[in-house]
């Protein structure tokens, strides 16, 4: 694509955090530390990383284009349980556990989105609108006295906001989605992700902690280096400003032609001098390059393993290959 498609003004915090690549640097000496090689090939820290920020705070599944449509189901494991996410007539996001409430059964096995006017498990063939509620018992003299509104899917802790869909994983303990929705929201709508088509998505098991990911994402150090041979050119040398939203890191690294153009207010400008990075707590980053989107999320699964999941936004559905 040659054009960046119209977009929604930058949000305030946008703006001035881009608007700090041009001011002088501040006379504060740079803070050095040293991080131990324990903190990631340790068992123990990893299992307890899993208990004491995996399982309490929002996780993302992907983007709300991961659904696109009304009528819409997909299943996803990543995390360690079966989630079955659906978008219902309404429009509504959801998010079940995958298991017919008879027996256990799997009802959606694909992870690419699919068409589905309902649910029906392919065991005993009970039958879920895309909300959660069941709606059809075969049989259903043999189940005297059965309630059927109180035997829909189990829901999970989940709310869509700015344009990704995020669970909680401990439905006794449902996280404080607050962290995902106000300021970060905004600034993740200021972009459109709710309105973009996802072009692409593929999974790659890393051999590696899912802080190294993390990590990776977090400087501009390595871009004209480790990238010299594509992207590295279009970006000068190191120049980043970083801030927080929460729990949340928010990059901004200037481009070749970002002294013109940093602080504006105007995307169509500005997303072409500046790259906007988004670490979102604790293991996906969002990178917004000029004319596409990635979201990287990391599925830790195990000290030495992570599973990661690119996915590739555009502004629109391509008309041609």
């Amino acid at each position: 694509m040659n054009q960046v498609a119209p977009l929604r003004r930058p949000t305030p915090g946008q703006i001035a955090l881009a608007r700090r690549l041009v001011e002088a640097p501040s006379n504060q000496p740079p803070a050095r530390a040293q991080v131990e090689a324990s903190v990631y090939l340790d068992p123990a820290r990893f299992a307890a990383e899993q208990t004491r920020i995996f399982k309490r705070l929002p996780l993302p599944l992907g983007p709300s284009a991961l659904l696109p449509e009304p009528g819409m189901v997909a299943s996803h494991k990543e995390y360690g349980l079966p989630l079955l996410l659906s978008r219902d007539k309404d429009g509504q996001a959801h998010v079940f556990l995958n298991a017919c409430r008879h027996r256990g059964t799997c009802l959606v096995e694909t992870r690419d989105p699919a068409k589905a006017p309902s649910l029906v498990c392919p065991y005993h063939a009970c039958t879920y609108r895309l909300d959660g509620q069941l709606t059809g018992v075969p049989r259903a003299e043999t189940f005297p006295g059965l309630d059927k509104a109180e035997h829909g899917l189990v829901a999970m802790p989940s709310v869509e906001a700015g344009g990704i869909l995020w669970v909680g994983l401990d439905r006794s303990n449902p996280p404080d989605f607050a962290s995902v929705t106000g300021e970060l929201a905004a600034d993740l709508d200021a972009f459109g992700f709710a309105d973009m088509h996802l072009y692409k998505r593929q999974l790659h098991d890393v051999p590696a902690n899912w802080k190294l990911i993390a990590d990776a994402f977090q400087e501009a150090y390595h871009v004209r280096r480790l990238h010299a041979k594509t992207i590295g050119a279009f970006f000068a040398e190191s120049v980043t400003a970083v801030d927080r939203i929460g729990l949340h890191m928010r990059t901004v690294v200037g481009r070749a032609d970002f002294l013109q153009a940093a602080g504006a207010d105007d995307f169509q400008r500005l997303r072409q001098a500046v790259t906007y990075t988004y670490t979102l707590f604790p293991a996906t980053t969002v990178i917004v390059s000029p004319d596409y989107v990635n979201i990287l999320v990391s599925y830790p699964q195990a000290h030495d393993r992570t599973i990661m999941e690119d996915f590739m936004l555009i502004p629109e559905a391509p008309k041609t290959e």
